[in-house]
């Protein structure tokens, strides 16, 4: 095989790891996970496969106990209890040690843990929720990967399927209620999450569409003037042909070869879009093989020593190295020449293949990735799950999406419920791709969604009624979904930090609750809120809106401690049960204080580039920090990108009420990936008081007031450099415009008139929030409505 299919995988794992006898063998990789194999022929497999990349561990403390009946090994983390004989639940045990039941936290071979998430290969038609294939979390304390079927990578890059028939090959992670300790372990065997290029992380625009050259960038074009960023141009299968297909040769839903009517000069086309500051990726079905009216049909017979005057299809054969050498050097290099930056690897034909174990599926993912690794680039796939070890290939397409409420549900539990297999960059079908009916609110939730989900993707099906063009819906959801898409590349100085953090320190961009309060129950019955990296609680709006109130509501869990809404500046107190409503303009994001969010400052800053001018979001009342990663673009691997790398570190400093200050330490790493210079926007968000601010030079800053919050802006200076600003006044995030609040909800109601008088005249006695919320709750008014009342009534507590 090429040099560039090589892997840095690590199998062999250390001797001094290792407990094992003539048939069965025990690999102690960590304090929490534990390999256990059995071989009635007595031979054990040291090879990488799919899921188990690095077993060469650093040996942790344990302790064996080789006892006449049974061998015991014991970690801090798990005691595990085996016969020496073929795995059977009453040989075999392993029991996570910590506060956890014994019956429960107690694992018996062949049974399968009560797992708490994972995810599946595609949501493909359905609609609404579906379970997930398992994860390494348990509730109990264990979690279990069987990896007995996969197959495996040679030295040299190929591949090979597993020998010896009845082996097993399975491993325990016993983390206990530490699921992120189970995550960072499984990053640890089987290979972390890349860092994405920062492109990847602004808006996706996606349809399928029969486009032409001059109709896509117009639409382009239409999205640039009416201020709304893209940074992906998805091309769907209609870029190639499908129509002119000699009958021969069955249907056009594959293809490598560009429809000439449409894309007369292709080079041209891709040329434009990347002029316009956009990324390509063009949708392939490999399946078919290639035929002989594709362009590149001669080159490939060339390159596989066929007769072109045979006039016969090229099988698609992922198991041949000769063959898949030529589809990436000869089929996909000439259209990656011509710009294509990336593939959608659209693979819908199942898992078999002319060698045993090896699913196609998982072949496309890791050599495009692998390829796409040339020429020091950043690696990107856009394909779908292909099971346990998949998160080391990036992008992930969760298939076609069902348009109804059901899905848009399911979606964001099932995005959060995948970070327990450590798949962190799911990219849905934001809005929905085929069936369903126009619903305005249900387009504009799911665009909200889209925003904190890892990639924001909007798609639809070839219906030509099916839209996601925002200037194409009424005036109230235009708006809503065109300030969703520029939120969303606001956002990427964030998101790109999240990024360099999931890849780094095993912590993907979105958390289950469960994997930050693990001992609270609440965490394990709201799955659809959750963290969107390591400042901001989500919990998007998932069902319409009320008639009576004109806004959807979210019950949503608040652990102990304030939290702060960044779009209403709402205060709240936690460890309650809030339900929260809002119109189109936003859904809850929550943040506690000392929270620094950073935004761009021009909602059209190019995705790919370093902003010259950020804006930071800053939650009052106690200090905070937040590391700010930016890096250049370049490097293919972990090391190369580290040092492509700047990290700019971030400080809100607060011991007190009165005086606070925000600190930017000089940056670090690669400084030559920031701009030359940069403005600095603070904004301080909660409802705080600020009288004065004064940098560190002495100067004071002029303070611009909202309601809610308030603003300086720093002049600009050399983007490298550090800088401190001091702040005085009231600096404790405090809602102060609860009335003003409640006279919107009356105002908007669609109630009787004196049902609104009589709250209102409740509302402005001035009363203490309970008093005047149990006065509510004793008139007749509809429930959304004081349901509505009462949430905005208690954040004056």
């Amino acid at each position: 095989m090429n040099e560039r299919f090589k892997t840095d995988a690590r199998p062999l794992a250390n001797p001094d790891a290792v407990v094992s006898g003539r048939h069965w063998r025990i690999t102690v990789l960590t304090d929490g996970l534990v390999r256990l194999e059995w071989s009635p022929d007595g031979g054990f497999e040291d090879r990488a496969s799919t899921f188990a990349w690095y077993r060469d561990q650093p040996v942790p403390r344990y302790d064996v106990v080789d006892g006449p009946d049974a061998i015991e090994v014991s970690t801090d983390r798990f005691h595990l209890r085996y016969n020496r004989e073929e795995f059977s639940p009453h040989g075999l045990t392993v029991t996570a040690k910590g506060r956890l039941s014994n019956h429960r936290a107690t694992w018996r071979y062949g049974t399968q843990p009560r797992s708490l998430g994972g995810t599946a290969r595609t949501l493909d038609n359905v609609d609404g929720r579906i379970d997930a294939e398992p994860g390494v979390t348990s509730r109990d304390g264990i979690g279990v990967i069987d990896d007995s079927h996969t197959f495996l990578f040679t030295d040299d890059g190929w591949i090979a399927s597993r020998s010896g028939e009845g082996r097993l090959d399975i491993y325990v992670f016993a983390y206990g209620h530490d699921y992120r300790g189970a995550i960072q372990a499984l990053y640890a065997l089987s290979g972390h999450q890349p860092v994405l290029p920062r492109w990847a992380l602004g808006n996706w625009w996606s349809r399928y569409h029969r486009y032409s050259e001059q109709s896509y960038l117009s639409l382009m074009d239409r999205f640039a003037s009416e201020q709304i960023p893209l940074s992906v141009a998805v091309i769907d299968m209609d870029w190639h042909r499908v129509t002119s297909i000699p009958e021969q040769y069955g249907t056009g839903w594959t293809g490598y070869s560009w429809e000439p009517s449409l894309f007369p000069d292709p080079p041209r086309f891709l040329d434009e879009l990347h002029r316009r500051g956009l990324h390509t990726t063009l949708n392939v079905h490999p399946h078919e093989g290639i035929r002989p009216f594709e362009d590149a049909y001669p080159a490939m017979c060339a390159a596989l020593a066929r007769d072109p005057e045979m006039e016969a299809t090229i099988t698609f054969e992922p198991t041949d190295p000769q063959f898949f050498e030529a589809y990436f050097d000869v089929l996909h290099r000439g259209l990656e020449d011509q710009g294509v930056d990336f593939w959608w690897i659209d693979w819908q034909q199942g898992r078999t293949s002319s060698m045993p174990g090896v699913d196609p599926l998982w072949m496309l993912n890791h050599f495009h990735f692998l390829d796409s690794t040339r020429d020091d680039r950043r690696p990107i796939t856009f394909s779908r799950y292909a099971g346990p070890g998949s998160h080391r290939y990036p992008v992930g397409f969760s298939g076609d999406t069902v348009i109804t409420w059901a899905s848009l549900q399911f979606q964001p539990e099932f995005t959060a419920s995948a970070t327990d297999i450590g798949y962190g960059w799911w990219s849905h079908d934001i809005g929905g791709h085929l069936w369903g009916v126009r619903d305005d609110d249900l387009t504009v939730r799911w665009m909200q969604y889209g925003v904190f989900s890892p990639i924001n993707r909007l798609h639809s099906s070839n219906n030509p009624f099916l839209i996601k063009e925002p200037w194409l819906f009424p005036l109230e959801a235009r708006s809503a979904i065109a300030e969703s898409l520029r939120l969303r590349n606001r956002l990427i100085p964030y998101l790109h930090s999240m990024n360099h953090r999931a890849a780094r320190q095993g912590l993907p961009l979105v958390s289950p609750m469960y994997h930050l309060h693990p001992e609270d129950d609440r965490a394990y019955t709201h799955r659809n809120q959750y963290g969107f990296g390591d400042q901001l609680l989500v919990a998007p709006i998932t069902k319409p809106l009320s008639r009576s109130t004109l806004m959807g509501a979210v019950e949503t869990w608040l652990p102990p401690g304030q939290w702060v809404d960044i779009f209403t500046d709402a205060v709240y107190e936690g460890d309650t049960i809030v339900e929260m409503h809002r119109g189109w303009s936003s859904i809850p994001v929550l943040a506690q204080p000392g929270a620094i969010v950073p935004l761009t400052t021009d909602p059209m800053a190019a995705a790919a580039a370093n902003p010259d001018a950020i804006e930071l979001l800053v939650v009052p009342g106690r200090s905070g920090s937040f590391d700010l990663f930016e890096d250049d673009g370049s490097g293919s691997t972990p090391d190369d990108i580290w040092a492509a790398t700047a990290c700019t570190h971030i400080e809100w400093r607060q011991a007190d009420s009165r005086s606070a200050s925000l600190v930017i330490d000089p940056a670090s790493g690669n400084t030559d990936a920031l701009p030359p210079s940069r403005t600095w926007t603070i904004t301080i968000i909660g409802g705080p008081s600020v009288e004065s601010a004064t940098t560190d030079d002495g100067r004071s800053v002029e303070i611009a007031s909202a309601p809610g919050r308030c603003s300086i802006e720093l002049e600009a200076h050399d983007a490298r450099a550090g800088i401190e600003v001091r702040f005085e006044g009231e600096l404790v995030a405090a809602t102060t415009t609860v009335d003003d609040r409640c006279l919107d909800i009356l105002n908007s109601a669609q109630i009787e008139y004196e049902a609104k008088l009589a709250a209102w005249r409740v509302i402005e006695t001035q009363s203490s929030p309970a008093v005047r919320i149990a006065a509510l709750a004793g008139l007749d008014i509809d429930a959304d409505v004081f349901s509505a009342l009462t949430e905005i009534l208690a954040c004056s507590t």
